[in-house]
């Protein structure tokens, strides 16, 4: 078996966002939004934006009379983040993806995507994509997951899945921690147009408080769910299996480290 999408359909935005948000992604998009916001940009995009956790930061943060596209490729998650958020005249919520993104050139003044490129099937052409709909002097910020030595829960969730389905492993857990080689990003950035980079290591320790909602998110929040039912597992077992794998590695220390890279790059 050979899993080739990693869509967040069904229910997986509800578990994503309450389970797995305030752990993973909430600290890091306060970060990710405040620079977004340096520069008061006028009109902004998000791609991979999910259920909004990044959107609702940089709404707190761009002057009142800034504009922000959310757009991501799976339609159930911009669906929660509208039904989340709401729209307004500032904000909008739109399917696009980022390999074709539906917008004029030079259209906005900073492009922002949080733990999105990883998942992209061709990063140069999104680089391109990107470049093609800022405007002059325009930024361009992302974040992606350090390595996994960095990010020790997504070993254990490999560990887990290797010794569950040794002669096929669902193949999620692989993706998040695998665009990390800081120089091949840069290169591929500046082909596509870019320059002034600059890259900022970033490392938290986050307490686990609820064990059982971290482990359901890591599964029925992830397309690992649809991975582990296609083969023939039981998600409840799977979700009782992490949860006591993820209190083996952390609960005697009661924190897991994570580490992210963000990177920022300028159309001249």
């Amino acid at each position: 078996m050979t899993d080739t999408a990693h869509r967040f359909i069904g229910s997986m935005p509800q578990f994503y966002d309450r389970c797995l948000g305030p752990l993973l992604f909430e600290d890091f998009g306060d970060l990710t939004a405040r620079r977004v916001a340096v520069g008061d940009p006028k009109h902004v995009l998000e791609m991979a934006a999910g259920t909004g956790i990044v959107t609702s930061r940089l709404m707190a943060r761009l002057p009142d009379d800034a504009t922000l596209i959310a757009t991501d490729l799976n339609a159930p998650m911009i669906d929660f983040a509208r039904a989340k958020l709401g729209e307004s005249d500032r904000l909008k919520f739109q399917t696009a993806d980022a390999l074709a993104l539906p917008f004029a050139d030079a259209s906005f003044d900073a492009v922002v995507c949080q733990y999105g490129v990883m998942f992209f099937p061709d990063k140069p052409l999104s680089y391109r994509e990107a470049h093609r709909v800022l405007r002059p002097g325009g930024r361009y910020l992302f974040a992606v997951w350090d390595s996994i030595e960095h990010n020790t829960f997504q070993k254990v969730m490999g560990d887990l899945m290797q010794q569950t389905f040794p002669l096929d492993p669902p193949n999620f857990f692989s993706v998040p921690m695998s665009y990390f080689s800081i120089d091949p990003i840069k290169a591929a950035l500046w082909q596509a147009g870019f320059s002034g980079l600059s890259v900022e290591v970033v490392k938290q320790d986050r307490r686990i408080a609820d064990f059982r909602a971290f482990a359901e998110g890591v599964i029925r929040g992830t397309p690992a769910s649809d991975q582990v039912t296609a083969r023939g597992h039981d998600i409840e077992a799977m979700i009782d299996a992490v949860e006591a794998a993820l209190r083996r590695e952390y609960g005697a220390k009661g924190t897991m480290p994570l580490q992210s890279i963000l990177l920022e790059a300028r159309r001249d």
